[in-house]
Parts: C-alpha cells; structure tokens; sequence
C-alpha cells in the first residue's frame, strides 16, 4: 500500500508537466520508408518507432532543446536537433549499421542499445518478423544463436536456453506486455498457441539465462518478452493470409493456413484502441513410432512388447504360468505380459491443429501526454498436443488474460488476471487404457491369456506342445477376442464416455480451471537522479488460485489459494567518461510456503576503442525458482502410483482408503486402511530398497526453491559492417527438483521390523511418487559467438555457434534424471537481401544441431543430429501497400524430431499476402 501511495504521489507531480509532440519520417538514402525505426531522447528512457510506412509520431514530457537517437538494423545510427515544440523532421538513414546499436528493454528495465547490455540478450523485431522464413515469427526464433526450440506439435513449441528444457519448461518465463503467459495450473507455456498474433508483434527480445535479480521466481533459466505495437503510434488495418499445406510420411500432404487481420485507431490525441483476430488450422505431426525403448528390437510379438507411441500396453504384469497352473516349478516358466495397445492415432481420432487468437486494447490519454491507462484483454483457444507424463490431446483449450495498466515514461502500475480453461483435453495413454478396461478388466485379459498359453504348452485339446512364441501369440489372439476395434461403435462409445470422465483410474479427461492474479509495478528515477546515477525499484505480488474439482490436485473441497511476493532495486552509474557502466540490482521474494530469498547481480561493461566500438562485460548473479503448482499440491492416483505434492498444507489433504487382504484385515482387525500423503514423506519404504529385498525406510525432505549461481563473461564489437557478439557463462545449482517413488505400508512404521514387513509381505502397501530435492549438485556451462556482416554490397550474412554442456556426480546419483536435454553443438546461419532488387527481397536459414539424449517423464531417447533449411522470397507493391511471400521450413524435407516420442517434423511450405492500410 505505501508503494502504491508513493507511485501516485510521484505521479501526480508528472501529470502537470508540459507537453512536447515531434513528428516526422524515416526513409533510406533511395527515399523508401523504413518502418520499425528506433526513435530515442538521448539519455532518457522516453522512445517511439515508426510505422509501415516510416512516420511517427513521438510525446513526451521533455521541454526541447534535446536529441532525439533514430536507430534501425542495417543502418547507421542519426542523431536530430529538436529545438521546437510541434517540430517535424525527416531523418534519411544510410545503410551499414549492425544488429548491436538496436534498442532493447529487457536487460535492465529501461531502453539501452544491444552493444551496451551488462548481459546477453538476443532481438526478434519488425525486420525479422517480415522476412523469417519459417511459417511463423514464432518458429523463427529458433535461428537465434543460443535459442533451443522444441517442437511438441505443429502448433506448440517450447523455447528454452542454456539447457534443462522440457515441454513444460517452467524454468523458462514467457511475457507478453508484460503478462506471464503460462498456464498456472498446467504450469506450461503453450508456445504461441493462444500468445499474439504476427501483426500485432513489435519485437521479441530474449534473455538467456537466470534473471532472476529484475523478475522474480520464474526468471530461472531465461526470459521471453513479446512487446505489441501501440495503437497511437501503429494506426491502420493490416491483415494476412497465408497458405499452404504441411508434407510428412505419417500424415501425408495436408492444406495448411493462417489468417490475420489488425485494426488501431487513434480518435484523438487522448484515446485510441486495438483489435485483432488470428486463426491458423493445419494438420498436426502423426506420432506413429513403435519401438520398444526398453526392449530395443522387440516387436509386437513379445508378450512383453510396449510401444513408444502404442498406448494401453503400459498396463502389464508378471504370470507365473507354473503357479498358476498348479504345476511344478519350471514347467512352463513365467514371463511378462502386457495387454495388447491401440496406436496413437487410434485414441487421437481427429489431428487437426488450431489457434485462434483475439485481443483488444483501448489506451486512454486523459492528459494527452505520456501518461496513459491502458486495459488489454486477451482469449485465445486452440487443439494441439502437449507430451508430459503421457501424449495429452489438447482439445478446445482456453486461456484469457485481461490488464489494466497505468504507466508514463518513467513507471508502470499493472494488475491482470489469467485464467485457463482445459476444455476436453484429455489423456490418450489413460484413454487407451481405460477402453481396453471397459471392454474387459485385466484381471480377465490376463486370465484368459493365462489359460490359453498353459493349454497349448501343454497340448490340451490338441495333443500338440507349441513353442513358446506360438503359445503367446494364441494367448494374446484368445485374451482380445471381442476387443474393441478402432473406429467402431463400441470403441467411440468407450471413448466419448471415457474421455468426459475426469477420474484418470475410469477415465482420461484433464479438467483445470486454474486462475493467476498478478500485480507489479515499477519506477524509474532516472530523470530526478541522472546527475548521481540511474535507479529503479520495483515490486509484485501474485496469487494462484487452483481448481481442479479433485482430479489434479487435491482441491476436493474448495480451490486451493497460495501466494508469493517480492520487490528490487537497481542501479546503474557510468564512469571513466561513460566507457564504464555499472549495474547492480537486488530483488527479495517470498512465498508463503518458504524462507524468502535474495537475488542480486551486478555487471560491468568497458567500452574501448577510439571509436568505441569494443566493449567487454561480465556479470555475476544469484537466482531461484520456486516448486510449480504441481510440485506442491498434485494430489493424483495414476494407478501404479500416486502422486503427492509436498507443500506443508497439501500433506494432510491427501486422504485414501485402501482394502486390506485377509491376512492385513486379522492382524489389524479392520477390511480398510486411511492413508495421509504425509506418510508417503515420513512412513515409507524407498522403493528401490524394496525390489532388491532389502527394505530401508526412508524420510523424504519436502521440496525447495531451486537455485543457481551464474557468470558470464562476453565481448562485443562493431568493425564496420561486421559485428561479433561473443559471450561464455557458468551456472552452478542446488536443490534441483525432482521426484521419488516410495512404498507406503498400511500398518505399522516402517523400518520397525514388524508389522511394516508384514504389510509389504501380505502386498498391503501403495507406491506413492514424492516431490523432493535431488542432492545433487550441477554444473553447466556453454559457450555462444555470433558474426554478421554485410557482403557482395548489401547482403546479409549472419553465422553462429552454441556450445553447451553439464556434469554432475552420477555415480553418486545414478537415478537422477537431469533433463538437460539440449545438444551439445549447435551451427545457425543466414544469408539474405532484403532489397536484391527494387521490392524484391530473399532470406535463407540454416541450422544444424548435434545428437544429444533426451530426458522425460514420457520416454528417454537418442535424438538424431538433424539439418534444417527455410528460405522465402518476397516482393512488395507499395502502389496497393502490399507484400507477397513464398517460403517454406525444413524445404528439403528430411524428417526429424527434437524430442523422443514425438511426431516426426516435415516441411511446411507457404504463399503469404500481407497488406497494410
């Protein structure tokens, strides 16, 4: 309260200054505008950019004279005399400039060029989006040096940087306007499936690693900023259709579109408003591997056979033929048998990817200067594929935001509110499992196999012995008769009445309507405080609100509600004639479940040279990510575990009833046992311990905050038409989450030697999964360099290298699963000209990536090393403010995946007509 006092107090003190308004035009030396330009006060974070058309239109509070800095890629920077209010300029900007003297927001709060930033920071904008080859600005950012870029599905792809990345990514923070677009409940960013549209987009910047110091919690690993384009300063209707078709072995050839339309509109100097609508439909990736990751080689002949992409098969069992046939010992022998799958496109039924995505914005002026109150709402739906645990079929997925937000030049107060909505989704490997079940329950399948390999080993009714792999195949051919087949009416019976139902031991449907309300704000003193240096504080506070009617997390009763907080301070000081810049910063969190933690950084950045073209930097900072929402209130039986959350309150909320054999039920003289999922931290056996025979109790700590400890070192320079960005880092981190299997007996303590036994004995226990933090410690460190330059005139070439690697005692910790995830080697480069010819323009990209093994819940595997190749034409006709675009991805149409057990990616190629009104 006393923040947002102070916030209003300075603010009142800002509403009453004067008001300056320059117009003008930004064109090139062949009097073409350049939209996307940088229009910058010289030492103040105050700034506009030009529209398609190179015009803008600038406000601000300064009484002239000042400087105005105009900045754009590929052009050498202008420096403009402003010495009259309602002054109009043309600025004429000459080619040569490199990517380095673009301006950036996100590595210190406030406008600095790329060159200046104390860390690494990489930039999508206007010039990036229009001639990225890829079927979407999205997509294209995976040719960003140090960007990984895994694809779950056509319409999902996770972002990540500097290793341990999987599709949920919840190390990785994602921001659009300044909203985290994270599904709070589900606990991932669903790529730009329900984000903002291409037309809408005035850049993306990206942070690689920990940020922790200026953004809190999330800010772990690495940030995604999206910024939308003002409707003051962006005006018009401009709209896109693109199509085309997809091309993959599994799926074949599928059409393909993406259509978007823009409407902004500024009423007068004090109000102005937004819309716009997006729509993409396509046909997803077919995940259809059959390979047995566990058994490599085995087909679905093997009885104990469980197919990557086959689901149902997951369900199986050990048979002692022998001991079920009242035979002596090694008679028939036993074996592992699992019950017969259905492939994934049998329980995905219908493939088709979709996004639709709308927003709007009115932005109020009352003052008709920088102070503006601004309200953003934002729906997006969408049906693609997320893979976690299991495949999960996104279905009519629905995610809204809506903002209210108060800023000028120098603060911003925002409040907005996410809510998500799952829709039908629903999981295909509970789907397939629970079909077979409504056809017949395992223990008859599993029956029925029994007798009819024992029958045939024996010869009954025949006389005749078969071999074994004959035997299982009659086995397995007896046991599905009657099976329900794909696509019948008995199958989508099953399925529409399986897939409704959200209790995953009948059912498969995900049910979440988790809410996130969020609140921060932050201001910057730079203008009272220039003389001594430049400070900012900040502060936010954020509340979930859980509510999964039971089925997720353990919200039986009511939602579950949980908050954090925290605020910071930086500071930044030149020195040594502004060759020396400092920046500190300091950010305190706290949620309620844990301590509160310190993050702070600070870097230095030497600009030498006569020119002042070379600048080294390095920085060192702390940062931390706490539990997700799962990892703290997950309260889920998938069968053959159950997954319990460790928040302190989630302990006692976990409440089961578990039947107790004959022999269970005389030693404690009850049929039923209550179990808390506190037991599962304080009453349990390590699983491991059990299957070896050698039962050892065990007490799991509940989880922590992860943290990191990174440094980083880098060089910068501008050569004329060559620039170098060259950076290396170092992380350490502690208290890595990860989880645990351990088996709670009904009766007695274990480790007591007594009772505990008996109960693992009679089969009276329950395998729970805990979250914990792994004791390992873990080291990664990497390596990025980047060269662009302009060639042959004005062509660009651009060419980069990601090293990055990890290490950690594995031999101490031989379970322990990373997930790492990310290759070793990476090569990106691009060639193109964006004016080859009057109105013509080409962009082509490259990029390799080596193999390297992937880690997750879903599977572990190899993933080959793969070349991708997207190139795109285009040619603009200013006479009807029109571009057309023909492009394509992975144009040379060698299938691969970055992730295993997904769809293999084809080719996407594309015809796109962008008009601008």
């Amino acid at each position: 309260m006393r923040t947002i006092l102070f916030l209003a107090l300075v603010l009142s003190v800002n509403i009453g200054l004067s008001q300056t308004t320059i117009r003008g035009n930004v064109v090139d030396q062949n009097n073409e505008p350049i939209p996307g330009a940088n229009i910058v006060i010289v030492g103040k974070a105050i700034g506009t950019v030009t529209d398609f058309d190179g015009n803008f239109t600038l406000q601000t509070s300064e009484t002239p004279p000042f400087q105005l800095r105009i900045t754009s890629i590929g052009f050498t920077e202008s420096l403009e005399e402003i010495t009259a209010n309602d002054q109009t300029i043309t600025v004429i900007l000459s080619e040569s400039q490199t990517f380095l003297d673009e301006v950036v927001l996100s590595a210190s709060r406030t406008p600095e060029r790329i060159f200046e930033s104390p860390v690494s920071v990489e930039r999508f904008g206007l010039k990036e989006i229009a001639n990225t080859p890829s079927e979407s600005f999205y997509s294209g950012l995976q040719n960003l040096k140090g960007i990984d870029v895994n694809t779950n599905s056509l319409t999902f792809q996770s972002i990540n940087t500097r290793g341990f990345a999987t599709f949920a990514n919840t190390r990785f923070l994602q921001l659009v306007d300044g909203m985290d677009n994270s599904a709070p409940g589900l606990n991932f960013v669903l790529g730009n499936l329900v984000g903002m549209s291409e037309l809408e987009v005035q850049s993306v910047e990206i942070l690689p690693g920990a940020s922790s110091a200026l953004y809190g919690a999330g800010a772990f690993n690495g940030i995604l900023f999206m910024r939308s384009k003002n409707p003051f300063d962006f005006q018009g209707i401009s709209a896109y259709f693109k199509t085309g078709f997809t091309d993959q072995d599994a799926a074949g050839t599928n059409q393909y579109y993406d259509f978007g339309i823009r409407a902004a509109h500024a009423f007068n100097d004090k109000l102005a408003v937004k819309a716009n609508l997006s729509i993409l439909k396509g046909e997803d990736w077919h995940a259809n591997n059959t390979e047995d990751l566990a058994r490599p080689g085995a087909t679905r002949a093997n009885p104990a056979y469980e197919g990557l992409n086959v689901y149902g098969d997951f369900v199986g069992t050990t048979l002692d033929f022998d001991d079920l046939g009242g035979l002596p010992s090694g008679t028939i022998g036993s074996a592992r048998v699992t019950r017969t799958g259905y492939d994934e496109r049998d329980v995905m039924l219908d493939y088709g990817a979709e996004s639709v995505k709308t927003d709007f914005s009115v932005h109020y002026r009352p003052f008709a200067n920088d102070f503006e109150i601004i309200y953003n709402g934002r729906v997006g739906r969408g049906n693609t594929i997320y893979q976690g645990f299991s495949r999960y079929a996104i279905r009519n997925f629905i995610m809204q935001q809506h903002k209210l937000e108060i800023r000028n030049d120098n603060f911003f107060l925002r409040g907005y509110l996410t809510s998500e909505n799952s829709g039908d989704t629903y999981d295909s490997r509970f789907a397939a499992i629970n079909i077979n079940r409504a056809w017949k329950s395992d223990e008859d399948w599993f029956g029925d196999y029994a007798r009819t390999f024992i029958g045939a080993k024996l010869g009954v009714g025949t006389g005749i012995q078969l071999d074994d792999a004959t035997a299982h195949a009659a086995a397995r051919q007896a046991a599905d008769t009657g099976r329900f087949l794909p696509g019948s009416p008995a199958f989508i019976s099953a399925f529409n009445r399986i897939t409704a139902d959200g209790d995953i031991l009948t059912g498969a449907r995900f049910i979440d309507n988790t809410k996130l309300r969020h609140v921060d704000a932050n201001y910057n003193f730079s203008y009272l405080t220039k003389d001594f240096a430049d400070i900012q504080i900040g502060s936010s506070f954020r509340e979930y609100v859980l509510n999964s009617n039971g089925t997720i997390f353990t919200d039986i009763d009511r939602p579950i509600t949980y908050g954090e907080y925290g605020a910071y301070l930086q500071v930044q000081k030149n020195l040594l004639q502004d060759r020396l810049k400092f920046t500190g910063s300091i950010r305190y969190d706290k949620n309620e479940f844990f301590d509160g933690f310190l993050s702070p950084r600070g870097s230095l950045v030497y600009t030498l040279g006569k020119r002042r073209n070379h600048n080294i930097r390095v920085s060192a900072q702390q940062g931390f990510r706490n539990p997700d929402t799962q990892s703290l209130f997950i309260g889920l039986n998938l069968g053959p575990a159950i997954l319990v959350g460790s928040a302190p309150s989630n302990l006692d909320r976990d409440v089961r009833t578990f039947t107790l054999s004959e022999a269970g039920a005389a030693l404690t003289g009850s049929n039923t046992a209550t179990v808390r999922g506190r037991a599962a931290y304080e009453n349990a056996f390590s699983a491991n311990s059990v299957q070896v025979g050698a039962p050892t109790a065990i007490t799991t700590d509940l989880v922590k905050p992860e943290e990191i400890t990174a440094y980083e070192l880098g060089y910068r320079a501008q050569l004329g038409k060559v620039s170098i960005d060259l950076s290396g880092y170092f992380n350490k981190y502690q208290n890595f989450n990860s989880t645990a299997n351990v088996i709670v007996p009904f009766y007695g303590e274990a480790g007591d030697n007594t009772l505990s036994l008996l109960a693992l004995q009679n089969e009276d226990f329950q395998v729970y999964q805990v979250y914990t933090t792994a004791g390992a410690d873990i080291e990664s460190y990497g390596a990025t360099i980047g060269v662009n330059v302009k060639v042959l005139g004005n062509f660009d070439l651009g060419a980069n290298y990601t090293y990055a690697d990890f290490e950690f005692d594995r031999a101490a910790f031989p379970d322990f699963e990373t997930n790492f995830n990310t290759p070793k080697h990476k090569v990106k480069a691009s060639f193109g000209n964006t004016s080859l010819f009057k109105n013509f323009g080409f962009n082509v990209n490259y990029r390799w990536s080596d193999t390297f093994f992937w880690e997750a819940t879903f599977a572990d595997g190899q993933v080959p090393a793969y070349s991708v190749l997207d190139a795109q034409v285009n040619y603009a006709v200013p006479s009807i403010k029109s571009v057309f675009k023909a492009g394509g991805s992975n144009i040379l149409g060698e299938e691969y995946f970055t992730a295993t057990g997904t769809g293999l990616i084809g080719s996407i190629f594309y015809i796109s007509w962008g008009i601008n009104l």
